[in-house]
């Protein structure tokens, strides 16, 4: 790619720019607000001007409500000969791309997975969207040509393409993205109306619970609404889950109430969801959930025996913090006691049986032990880091 223009110079347009112009790229900058385009320019993004022929791809970094618009007066201008976006909403720009563009077959929904708490060109950062996973949604009609223009995209800025239907991109968005900053946003409201003290005692869980509630309101007012119908779907879930925990508190603050080992139950079982739910969540490592099968490994009294197990363990993806140590082990060692996810087990007892530990699964209470498959035979298995 030699070319390329930027349209919409926020923090992920100008990233974006500056991801590729870093990389040799000519890019071309512009924006409604022709200063935002300028300060970009001035950060090494590229020229704040339109360039005098078309480019091989046009990036549209606009609040998802505004792409389909956009597309469609780039593209009877004739700016570019591929064109994708970077809304974290698909459906509706794909839908905008099908039904009115001149050209959809050189269109492809795009989504860098990445982002930060700050917004506009001075935040945006040239590693942003680094190992970072960025979703591509071609429609029915996308070409071969526009489709290898995005993946050469991603190459530029170092991501990862992930290859999705729009309406699933934005039925899992919701869930994992779209809601938690409505629940961020809720949750730091309610910090207006905290006692006067509340500053002093606010430590990191209120502020990893608050993190995205500073996002620009406007733009996420765009997105809520563009995916509105996903949204209401998982807060209605989430409503249901708390019409079950208040009464449960309400019973727990009642008491010698009848109805206090009911909350506590109901209680447990919430908080065990998200328990199970968040071991879920690449890159967090497995937490142990109720009902999980046991990896059990009997250590020597060597020195430093331990903590070479529980490096090759994280290797592997499992949290080894979360381990229960036994210290009644043959010849004074130890036992250590892993719960892991079923899919895990078998898995972890083998690889670490293969590297040398004494390592068993326990099914129902009783131990067997996991040959590691011969070369060939798990082609393709790979451990799942933090798999539910």
């Amino acid at each position: 790619m030699r070319t390329m223009a930027v349209v919409g110079t926020g923090l992920i347009g100008t990233s974006v720019a500056l991801a590729a112009s870093r990389r040799g790229v000519t890019v071309f900058l512009s924006d409604r607000d022709p200063a935002v385009a300028r300060t970009a320019a001035a950060l090494g993004a590229g020229r704040a001007r339109a360039p005098a022929e078309p480019v091989d791809l046009a990036v549209i970094a606009v609040p998802p409500s505004d792409v389909g618009a956009v597309l469609g007066e780039l593209q009877a201008r004739g700016l570019a000969r591929s064109y994708t976006d970077v809304a974290s909403v698909k459906a509706e720009p794909e839908r905008a791309a099908l039904s009115r563009a001149p050209d959809p077959a050189s269109y492809i929904g795009g989504h860098p997975l990445a982002g930060r708490e700050r917004s506009g060109p001075l935040a945006a950062r040239a590693e942003l969207f680094q190992g970072r996973n960025w979703v591509l949604t071609p429609s029915r009609l996308t070409s071969d040509e526009a489709f290898n223009r995005a993946l050469e995209l991603v190459a530029l800025c170092e991501a990862v393409p992930v290859v999705m239907r729009s309406q699933d991109h934005d039925a899992a968005l919701a869930v994992t993205s779209h809601v938690p900053h409505l629940m961020a946003s809720l949750m730091a409201a309610r910090l207006r109306e905290g006692p006067a003290e509340l500053s002093r005692v606010a430590g990191q869980g209120l502020r990893d619970a608050t993190r995205t509630a500073g996002g620009d309101s406007r733009l996420w007012g765009d997105i809520v609404r563009s995916n509105a119908e996903a949204i209401a779907g998982v807060l209605k879930d989430l409503h249901m889950d708390l019409s079950r925990l208040v009464p449960a508190l309400d019973a727990l603050a009642r008491p010698g109430g009848g109805d206090r080992d009911h909350g506590m139950r109901t209680l447990v079982d919430l908080l065990d969801r998200g328990v199970s739910g968040v071991a879920g969540i690449p890159g967090t490592g497995h937490r142990a959930a109720p009902g999980d099968p046991r990896v059990r490994v009997a250590l020597t009294d060597r020195p430093g025996e331990l903590a070479r197990l529980l490096a090759d363990v994280a290797e592997l993806g499992v949290v080894g913090e979360d381990a229960a140590v036994d210290a009644g082990g043959a010849g004074g060692g130890l036992t250590v006691l892993f719960t892991v996810p079923p899919t895990v087990a078998d898995r972890m007892a083998a690889e670490l049986g293969a590297a040398g530990w004494d390592a068993v699964r326990e099914r129902a209470g009783r131990a067997e032990r996991v040959e590691r498959p011969e070369r060939g035979e798990g082609e393709g298995v790979v451990l799942p880091v933090g798999s539910a």
